[in-house]
Protein backbone atom coordinates (compact mmCIF):
# COMPACT_ATOMS: atom_id res chain seq x y z
CA UNK A 1 0.00 0.00 0.00
CA UNK A 2 1.40 3.35 -0.93
CA UNK A 3 0.37 4.84 2.89
CA UNK A 4 2.31 7.33 5.08
CA UNK A 5 1.88 8.01 8.24
CA UNK A 6 2.87 11.27 9.79
CA UNK A 7 3.26 11.70 13.67
CA UNK A 8 2.87 15.20 14.96
CA UNK A 9 5.45 15.72 18.08
CA UNK A 10 6.50 19.45 17.77
CA UNK A 11 4.29 20.83 20.23
CA UNK A 12 5.89 23.00 23.61
CA UNK A 13 2.58 21.39 25.96
CA UNK A 14 1.96 24.44 27.63
CA UNK A 15 -1.20 23.29 29.49
CA UNK A 16 0.52 20.13 30.50
CA UNK A 17 2.54 21.96 33.22
CA UNK A 18 5.47 19.11 32.84
CA UNK A 19 9.31 19.51 33.00
CA UNK A 20 9.26 17.97 29.51
CA UNK A 21 6.68 18.30 27.19
CA UNK A 22 3.77 15.40 27.48
CA UNK A 23 5.36 13.84 24.22
CA UNK A 24 8.76 12.92 26.03
CA UNK A 25 7.11 11.88 29.21
CA UNK A 26 6.64 8.15 30.24
CA UNK A 27 3.29 6.71 30.12
CA UNK A 28 2.45 2.62 30.33
CA UNK A 29 6.42 2.00 30.48
CA UNK A 30 7.51 4.31 27.54
CA UNK A 31 6.91 7.74 26.46
CA UNK A 32 4.23 8.84 24.65
CA UNK A 33 5.12 9.23 21.65
CA UNK A 34 6.88 5.67 21.37
CA UNK A 35 2.93 4.16 21.46
CA UNK A 36 2.30 5.68 18.40
CA UNK A 37 5.76 4.78 16.35
CA UNK A 38 5.40 1.72 17.58
CA UNK A 39 1.65 0.88 16.31
CA UNK A 40 2.01 2.25 13.47
CA UNK A 41 5.24 0.01 12.37
CA UNK A 42 3.62 -3.08 13.89
CA UNK A 43 0.67 -2.36 11.38
CA UNK A 44 2.50 -2.88 8.20
CA UNK A 45 0.23 -0.49 6.62
CA UNK A 46 2.92 2.22 5.74
CA UNK A 47 6.05 2.32 3.53
CA UNK A 48 7.22 5.22 5.54
CA UNK A 49 6.62 6.98 8.99
CA UNK A 50 7.42 10.56 9.47
CA UNK A 51 7.92 12.04 13.02
CA UNK A 52 7.79 15.83 13.37
CA UNK A 53 9.56 17.21 16.19
CA UNK A 54 11.14 20.51 17.48
CA UNK A 55 13.40 18.02 20.36
CA UNK A 56 16.61 17.48 18.11
CA UNK A 57 18.27 15.21 21.11
CA UNK A 58 15.28 12.87 20.31
CA UNK A 59 16.60 12.45 17.36
CA UNK A 60 19.93 10.68 18.64
CA UNK A 61 18.10 8.80 21.80
CA UNK A 62 17.76 5.83 20.23
CA UNK A 63 18.21 3.47 17.16
CA UNK A 64 14.85 3.63 14.98
CA UNK A 65 13.93 1.20 11.80
CA UNK A 66 14.90 2.67 8.22
CA UNK A 67 10.83 3.24 7.98
CA UNK A 68 10.78 6.63 10.16
CA UNK A 69 12.22 9.78 9.51
CA UNK A 70 12.62 12.59 11.48
CA UNK A 71 11.51 16.07 10.50
CA UNK A 72 11.74 19.50 12.15
CA UNK A 73 8.36 21.18 12.79
CA UNK A 74 6.92 24.72 12.60
CA UNK A 75 5.62 27.03 15.25
CA UNK A 76 1.78 25.39 15.41
CA UNK A 77 0.35 22.22 14.67
CA UNK A 78 -0.92 23.17 10.93
CA UNK A 79 2.94 24.40 10.21
CA UNK A 80 4.31 21.19 11.28
CA UNK A 81 1.69 19.22 8.97
CA UNK A 82 2.31 21.21 6.07
CA UNK A 83 5.79 21.29 6.56
CA UNK A 84 5.57 16.70 6.54
CA UNK A 85 3.47 16.82 3.73
CA UNK A 86 5.55 18.83 1.64
CA UNK A 87 8.37 16.76 2.91
CA UNK A 88 6.85 13.97 1.45
CA UNK A 89 5.73 14.77 -2.08
CA UNK A 90 8.98 13.65 -3.50
CA UNK A 91 7.63 9.80 -2.46
CA UNK A 92 4.74 10.28 -4.14
CA UNK A 93 2.16 9.28 -1.48
CA UNK A 94 -1.25 8.21 -2.31
CA UNK A 95 -2.76 8.52 1.05
CA UNK A 96 -1.42 10.16 3.95
CA UNK A 97 -2.42 9.38 7.88
CA UNK A 98 -2.02 12.47 10.28
CA UNK A 99 -1.83 11.66 13.80
CA UNK A 100 -1.40 13.30 17.27
CA UNK A 101 1.73 12.41 19.21
CA UNK A 102 -0.66 13.12 22.04
CA UNK A 103 -2.82 10.36 21.16
CA UNK A 104 -1.21 7.14 21.97
CA UNK A 105 -3.87 4.88 23.47
CA UNK A 106 -5.55 4.18 20.04
CA UNK A 107 -5.51 0.57 18.16
CA UNK A 108 -3.86 -1.03 15.49
CA UNK A 109 -7.79 -1.94 14.56
CA UNK A 110 -8.33 1.28 14.64
CA UNK A 111 -6.01 1.99 11.82
CA UNK A 112 -6.84 -0.84 9.57
CA UNK A 113 -10.56 0.17 9.64
CA UNK A 114 -9.39 3.25 8.76
CA UNK A 115 -7.71 2.19 5.66
CA UNK A 116 -10.73 -0.29 4.68
CA UNK A 117 -12.95 3.18 4.46
CA UNK A 118 -10.22 4.91 2.17
CA UNK A 119 -10.74 2.40 -0.15
CA UNK A 120 -13.63 4.10 -1.27
CA UNK A 121 -13.42 7.85 0.42
CA UNK A 122 -10.66 10.66 0.00
CA UNK A 123 -11.13 11.43 3.43
CA UNK A 124 -11.75 9.37 6.61
CA UNK A 125 -11.84 10.84 10.55
CA UNK A 126 -12.71 8.72 13.28
CA UNK A 127 -15.31 10.07 15.88
CA UNK A 128 -16.78 10.16 19.08
CA UNK A 129 -19.84 11.47 20.52
CA UNK A 130 -19.86 13.99 23.52
CA UNK A 131 -20.68 12.28 26.36
CA UNK A 132 -21.33 15.58 28.30
CA UNK A 133 -23.95 18.46 28.00
CA UNK A 134 -22.64 20.84 25.61
CA UNK A 135 -23.07 24.92 25.50
CA UNK A 136 -21.68 27.51 23.32
CA UNK A 137 -20.80 31.08 24.16
CA UNK A 138 -21.60 33.68 21.53
CA UNK A 139 -19.98 37.17 23.35
CA UNK A 140 -22.40 37.41 26.52
CA UNK A 141 -24.89 35.09 25.52
CA UNK A 142 -24.46 30.78 26.51
CA UNK A 143 -26.55 28.83 24.61
CA UNK A 144 -27.47 24.88 24.46
CA UNK A 145 -26.02 22.58 22.33
CA UNK A 146 -27.98 18.90 21.15
CA UNK A 147 -24.89 16.55 22.55
CA UNK A 148 -26.60 14.11 20.26
CA UNK A 149 -25.63 16.58 17.27
CA UNK A 150 -22.44 17.01 18.53
CA UNK A 151 -19.55 14.66 17.38
CA UNK A 152 -15.73 14.83 18.00
CA UNK A 153 -12.98 14.56 15.72
CA UNK A 154 -10.34 11.85 16.65
CA UNK A 155 -6.78 10.93 15.05
CA UNK A 156 -5.57 9.22 13.05
CA UNK A 157 -7.23 11.01 10.28
CA UNK A 158 -6.64 9.67 6.43
CA UNK A 159 -6.24 11.86 3.32
CA UNK A 160 -5.67 11.21 -0.47
CA UNK A 161 -2.51 12.90 -0.32
CA UNK A 162 -2.60 15.29 -3.36
CA UNK A 163 -6.76 16.51 -2.36
CA UNK A 164 -4.55 17.66 1.24
CA UNK A 165 -1.44 18.83 -0.06
CA UNK A 166 -3.41 20.82 -2.39
CA UNK A 167 -5.57 22.23 0.38
CA UNK A 168 -3.10 22.62 3.00
CA UNK A 169 -0.80 24.82 0.59
CA UNK A 170 -3.35 27.40 -0.17
CA UNK A 171 -5.25 27.47 3.59
CA UNK A 172 -3.79 30.56 5.49
CA UNK A 173 -5.84 29.94 8.73
CA UNK A 174 -4.62 27.67 11.53
CA UNK A 175 -6.63 24.33 11.80
CA UNK A 176 -6.39 22.49 14.25
CA UNK A 177 -6.92 19.43 12.27
CA UNK A 178 -7.14 18.39 8.56
CA UNK A 179 -10.35 17.42 8.83
CA UNK A 180 -11.12 21.33 9.65
CA UNK A 181 -9.47 21.85 5.74
CA UNK A 182 -11.69 19.59 4.32
CA UNK A 183 -14.67 20.83 5.86
CA UNK A 184 -13.93 24.75 5.22
CA UNK A 185 -13.94 23.33 1.49
CA UNK A 186 -17.28 21.84 1.78
CA UNK A 187 -15.16 18.52 0.76
CA UNK A 188 -16.88 14.76 1.59
CA UNK A 189 -15.58 13.15 5.02
CA UNK A 190 -16.51 9.85 6.00
CA UNK A 191 -16.81 9.73 9.79
CA UNK A 192 -16.12 6.32 10.83
CA UNK A 193 -16.56 5.14 14.75
CA UNK A 194 -12.92 6.53 16.62
CA UNK A 195 -12.55 4.65 19.99
CA UNK A 196 -13.64 6.31 23.32
CA UNK A 197 -10.03 5.01 24.61
CA UNK A 198 -8.50 7.60 22.16
CA UNK A 199 -8.17 10.13 24.10
CA UNK A 200 -5.94 12.94 23.66
CA UNK A 201 -3.62 14.18 26.55
CA UNK A 202 -3.78 17.83 27.43
CA UNK A 203 -3.18 17.93 31.08
CA UNK A 204 -0.79 16.10 33.53
CA UNK A 205 -3.85 14.98 35.63
CA UNK A 206 -4.63 12.66 32.28
CA UNK A 207 -2.24 10.28 33.27
CA UNK A 208 -3.53 9.55 36.76
CA UNK A 209 -5.72 6.84 35.61
CA UNK A 210 -3.46 4.28 37.19
CA UNK A 211 -3.00 2.60 40.16
CA UNK A 212 0.08 2.02 42.52
CA UNK A 213 1.23 -0.52 44.58
CA UNK A 214 4.51 -1.02 46.86
CA UNK A 215 6.47 -4.48 47.15
CA UNK A 216 9.45 -4.94 49.75
CA UNK A 217 12.36 -7.60 49.41
CA UNK A 218 14.96 -9.08 51.74
CA UNK A 219 17.81 -11.73 51.09
CA UNK A 220 20.95 -12.52 53.21
CA UNK A 221 23.79 -14.54 51.96
CA UNK A 222 26.69 -15.85 54.00
CA UNK A 223 30.11 -14.56 52.53
CA UNK A 224 32.90 -17.54 51.67
CA UNK A 225 36.45 -17.34 50.76
CA UNK A 226 37.83 -17.60 47.54
CA UNK A 227 34.41 -16.84 45.18
CA UNK A 228 33.61 -14.04 43.01
CA UNK A 229 31.70 -11.36 44.85
CA UNK A 230 28.59 -10.28 42.64
CA UNK A 231 25.94 -6.99 43.95
CA UNK A 232 23.70 -5.78 41.15
CA UNK A 233 24.83 -8.10 38.67
CA UNK A 234 28.00 -6.81 38.87
CA UNK A 235 31.44 -8.37 39.52
CA UNK A 236 33.00 -6.51 43.19
CA UNK A 237 36.84 -6.64 44.04
CA UNK A 238 36.46 -8.43 47.37
CA UNK A 239 37.69 -11.31 49.00
CA UNK A 240 35.27 -13.56 49.65
CA UNK A 241 31.99 -14.30 47.41
CA UNK A 242 27.94 -14.98 48.44
CA UNK A 243 27.32 -18.39 49.17
CA UNK A 244 24.15 -19.54 47.27
CA UNK A 245 22.76 -21.96 44.97
CA UNK A 246 22.65 -19.22 42.81
CA UNK A 247 25.69 -16.72 42.60
CA UNK A 248 23.80 -15.42 45.62
CA UNK A 249 23.51 -12.00 44.42
CA UNK A 250 21.45 -10.47 47.51
CA UNK A 251 20.67 -7.55 45.69
CA UNK A 252 18.91 -8.54 42.51
CA UNK A 253 17.62 -11.15 44.43
CA UNK A 254 15.99 -8.68 46.86
CA UNK A 255 15.22 -6.39 44.54
CA UNK A 256 13.07 -9.83 42.45
CA UNK A 257 11.23 -10.28 45.58
CA UNK A 258 10.08 -6.63 45.73
CA UNK A 259 9.12 -6.75 42.15
CA UNK A 260 7.03 -9.97 43.05
CA UNK A 261 5.34 -8.76 45.96
CA UNK A 262 4.43 -5.59 44.31
CA UNK A 263 2.57 -7.75 42.00
CA UNK A 264 1.18 -10.13 44.61
CA UNK A 265 2.89 -12.96 42.63
CA UNK A 266 4.19 -15.07 45.51
CA UNK A 267 8.41 -15.31 45.90
CA UNK A 268 11.41 -15.77 44.20
CA UNK A 269 11.10 -19.62 45.15
CA UNK A 270 8.10 -19.78 43.63
CA UNK A 271 9.82 -19.28 40.03
CA UNK A 272 13.11 -19.95 41.06
CA UNK A 273 13.29 -22.90 43.70
CA UNK A 274 16.99 -24.81 44.83
CA UNK A 275 16.50 -27.28 41.74
CA UNK A 276 19.82 -28.94 39.94
CA UNK A 277 18.12 -26.71 36.33
CA UNK A 278 19.00 -23.51 38.48
CA UNK A 279 22.45 -24.73 40.28
CA UNK A 280 24.91 -21.78 39.98
CA UNK A 281 22.78 -19.80 37.59
CA UNK A 282 23.30 -16.02 37.51
CA UNK A 283 21.14 -14.02 39.01
CA UNK A 284 20.42 -11.62 36.09
CA UNK A 285 19.14 -14.57 34.62
CA UNK A 286 16.22 -14.63 37.65
CA UNK A 287 15.81 -10.96 37.30
CA UNK A 288 15.37 -10.25 33.43
CA UNK A 289 12.23 -12.86 33.24
CA UNK A 290 10.65 -10.80 36.12
CA UNK A 291 10.55 -7.55 35.29
CA UNK A 292 10.36 -8.39 31.44
CA UNK A 293 6.94 -10.16 32.70
CA UNK A 294 5.99 -6.49 34.63
CA UNK A 295 6.46 -4.70 31.65
CA UNK A 296 4.19 -7.25 29.27
CA UNK A 297 1.46 -6.79 32.73
CA UNK A 298 1.74 -3.20 31.70
CA UNK A 299 3.07 -2.31 34.73
CA UNK A 300 5.87 0.82 35.32
CA UNK A 301 8.68 1.44 37.97
CA UNK A 302 8.50 4.76 39.71
CA UNK A 303 11.71 3.83 42.04
CA UNK A 304 13.77 1.69 43.37
CA UNK A 305 15.54 2.15 47.04
CA UNK A 306 17.79 -0.28 48.43
CA UNK A 307 19.59 -0.69 51.25
CA UNK A 308 22.75 -2.60 51.19
CA UNK A 309 23.79 -3.78 54.73
CA UNK A 310 27.69 -4.63 54.92
CA UNK A 311 30.31 -4.20 56.95
CA UNK A 312 32.80 -4.50 53.76
CA UNK A 313 33.12 -3.40 50.82
CA UNK A 314 32.23 -0.07 51.06
CA UNK A 315 29.13 0.59 49.10
CA UNK A 316 30.13 4.63 48.07
CA UNK A 317 33.28 3.34 45.92
CA UNK A 318 31.58 0.97 44.08
CA UNK A 319 27.76 2.55 43.92
CA UNK A 320 27.88 3.98 40.28
CA UNK A 321 29.14 0.84 39.14
CA UNK A 322 26.21 -0.96 40.75
CA UNK A 323 23.47 0.89 39.89
CA UNK A 324 24.45 1.27 36.05
CA UNK A 325 24.32 -2.24 36.10
CA UNK A 326 20.97 -2.33 37.51
CA UNK A 327 19.92 0.18 35.25
CA UNK A 328 21.04 -2.54 32.25
CA UNK A 329 19.79 -5.33 33.39
CA UNK A 330 16.34 -3.64 34.27
CA UNK A 331 16.53 -1.49 31.33
CA UNK A 332 15.56 1.13 33.76
CA UNK A 333 16.89 4.67 34.43
CA UNK A 334 19.11 4.98 36.53
CA UNK A 335 18.04 7.95 37.92
CA UNK A 336 14.77 5.85 39.57
CA UNK A 337 17.36 3.95 41.27
CA UNK A 338 18.79 4.84 44.90
CA UNK A 339 21.50 2.73 46.79
CA UNK A 340 22.44 3.31 50.08
CA UNK A 341 25.09 1.68 51.88
CA UNK A 342 24.66 0.65 56.01
CA UNK A 343 26.76 -0.70 58.26
CA UNK A 344 25.50 -2.88 61.64
CA UNK A 345 28.60 -1.51 63.81
CA UNK A 346 30.41 -4.89 63.59
CA UNK A 347 27.57 -6.72 65.35
CA UNK A 348 26.40 -10.06 64.32
CA UNK A 349 27.38 -12.33 61.22
CA UNK A 350 26.80 -8.88 59.12
CA UNK A 351 29.60 -6.91 60.86
CA UNK A 352 31.94 -9.58 61.28
CA UNK A 353 32.38 -9.51 57.66
CA UNK A 354 30.25 -13.08 57.42
CA UNK A 355 27.33 -11.70 55.12
CA UNK A 356 25.82 -9.35 53.66
CA UNK A 357 21.97 -8.62 53.45
CA UNK A 358 20.00 -6.41 51.12
CA UNK A 359 16.34 -5.24 51.49
CA UNK A 360 14.43 -3.20 48.97
CA UNK A 361 10.98 -1.41 48.25
CA UNK A 362 9.77 -0.85 45.02
CA UNK A 363 7.36 1.44 44.02
CA UNK A 364 5.15 0.50 40.31
CA UNK A 365 1.92 1.62 39.15
CA UNK A 366 -0.12 -0.20 36.60
CA UNK A 367 -2.31 1.35 33.97
CA UNK A 368 -5.22 -0.54 32.73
Amino acid sequence: MNNYFVILAAGKSKRFKANIAKQFHIYKNKEIIEHSIEKSLNSRLFKKIIVVTNDLKFLKKKKYSKFISFIKGGKERSDSSLKALKYLKKYRPKNVYIHDAARPNFSIRLLKNISKSLKKNKAVVPIVYSKDSAKYKIKNKVVNLNKENLILTQTPQAFRYNELYNISVKEKLKVSDEASLFLNQNYKIKFIPGENTNNKITFLEDLQDAKTYYGLGFDIHKLVRNKKLYLGGSRIPFHSGLQGHSDGDVILHAITDSILGAMKKKDIGTFFPNIKKFKNIRSPKILKPITDNLVKSNYFINNLDINLICQQPKVSKYRNKIINSISQIMNLDKNKINLKGKTVEKLGLIGQEKAIACEVIISITKYE
